[in-house]
């Protein structure tokens, strides 16, 4: 359970990145189900090194964030149409290259190990808590992450600071795909089977994750901590629902409401927040 969840963290935390400048990354879905297809597929067909495989399959992750970035920040389509498209093409292509069936072969220990433990605490929640704290950082303490919240929360403002918002918006986008990429990586590592149809389940849950975790810790705003804190509550009750037998339809309509709720309480509290900031 740990390691199914690490990679909801990992693609909420893809989908975070974009969206504290007010943008949404809807081929994160994609990103990962062609990452974790390719990582099997280059090297059981193609006979490439783990690595090598692994370093095409972070560098398709990140030219698909740039050109999301590209098509919404300097062509100017709404983020919501651009990735939608751009995860419906990966998607595709994915189906293409797979035929609709599974993709098996022998892979390198050493990349299986990538989904190993240190005891009881799995590689893949390690990983989630470096890439955490690397963005914690990054969002609390360094200009670029500054930026990006103020490109989210007032772009009439940003661009009279000089904020190039081309730049900032594509670069969020770019680190989104890299995590999904990796998020498809160590998912391979786990499954140590191509499935065709992996990816778009992760997307509802993603999105709520992230939604959600912008009414925790910093209420109205995106955050890593508010992020994983959802991933985590999020977990519970699905988790639950799986112990009591629940039909497996359950688990998308509890994702849906979520999502509805997170939505919700996400626009009330930035409303609320910008209120208080006005009376000041």
């Amino acid at each position: 359970l740990t390691n199914n969840r690490a990679i909801y963290a990992l693609a909420a935390l893809a989908v975070m990145i974009p969206m504290t400048a007010n943008q949404f990354d809807l081929s994160v879905a994609g990103v990962l189900g062609i990452s974790q297809i390719l990582a099997i597929g280059l090297q059981t067909q193609q006979g490439l090194p783990w690595w090598v495989a692994c370093l095409i399959v972070l560098a398709i992750g990140a030219a698909v964030g740039f050109v999301n970035g590209i098509l919404v920040a300097r062509i100017r389509i709404n983020s919501f149409i651009a990735t939608l498209g751009t995860g419906s093409i990966l998607l595709g292509i994915l189906q293409g290259h797979t035929g609709g069936r599974q993709g098996a072969g022998t892979l390198d220990p050493t990349f299986i190990g990538l989904a190993g433990r240190i005891g009881p605490v799995p590689y893949a929640l390690i990983y989630v808590a470096v890439i955490a704290v690397a963005l914690w950082i990054v969002f609390e303490y360094l200009p670029f992450g500054r930026k990006l919240y103020v490109l989210g929360e007032n772009p009439r403002a940003a661009e009279l600071n000089g904020i190039p918002a081309t730049r900032y918006v594509t670069i969020a986008f770019i680190i989104g795909g890299l995590a999904a990429a990796f998020a498809g990586l160590i998912l391979q590592a786990q499954l140590r089977v191509g499935q065709s149809t992996v990816g778009q389940e992760f997307l509802l849950p993603a999105f709520t994750g992230a939604l959600l975790g912008a009414t925790a810790i910093r209420p109205g705003r995106t955050n890593v901590w508010g992020t994983l804190i959802a991933v985590a509550v999020l977990a519970v009750p699905v988790a639950g629902l799986n112990q009591l037998g629940a039909p497996f339809f359950v688990e998308p309509l509890f994702n849906g409401f979520m999502l509805i709720v997170a939505v919700g309480l996400s626009v009330t509290a930035a409303r609320r927040r910008d209120r208080i900031a006005t009376e000041r």
